[in-house]
């Protein structure tokens, strides 16, 4: 192994070179970069962190659209029951909090499990590198936080635009 001084590697290469040729006359003088080994150990994780982005970007709008179409056809099989809270003079902003607490436990107790889980798959992933972080708390908890924050928001339009419906279009047909 030898260290190359920045910006004189071709000549050194070619001094080490000549060299080499001088005591092993028979045989090809190969060279690599410590740096480039490096490289090509950790392509693959760069290229699995690549590929999770972009997974994970899939993964959250599959899952907003799954609560929005679940918050949609749950504000339509209450909206009689919206019209009556509406008409004894429940507010916009209860009404949206009685829609969103279910979806908020559901999110909750999944974010329960999750993170025990996140932890052991990071720590056993970590376990194969020489030189590791540590899985900090906060890195789960935010992710937690984001994952509400996701789910209120989408849950939370669906809500707002029931409780916004004027009383008497859902309670017409009584």
């Amino acid at each position: 192994m030898i260290r190359i001084e920045a910006g004189r590697e071709k000549e050194t290469i070619e001094r080490l070179t000549n060299f080499y040729k001088s005591f092993n006359p028979g045989f090809v003088f190969d060279y690599t970069f410590l740096n480039q080994e490096y490289a090509k150990q950790y392509a693959a994780e760069q290229k699995v962190a690549s590929l999770s982005k972009y997974f994970a970007m899939f993964a959250i709008l599959i899952s907003c659209l799954g609560l929005f179409g679940l918050a949609s056809f749950t504000a339509r099989r209450r909206i009689k029951e919206i019209g009556i809270r509406k008409v004894l003079g429940c507010s916009n902003s209860r009404i949206v909090y009685l829609l969103s607490r279910d979806f908020s436990r559901m999110v909750m107790v999944s974010i329960l499990f999750a993170i025990p889980l996140s932890y052991l798959m990071m720590r056993s992933w970590l376990n194969r590198f020489e030189y590791q972080i540590e899985l900090n708390p906060w890195f789960f908890l935010m992710a937690g936080l984001i994952a509400i924050l996701v789910a209120w928001l989408t849950v939370g339009s669906q809500a707002f635009r029931a409780a916004r419906t004027n009383p008497t279009h859902c309670l017409k047909n009584e």
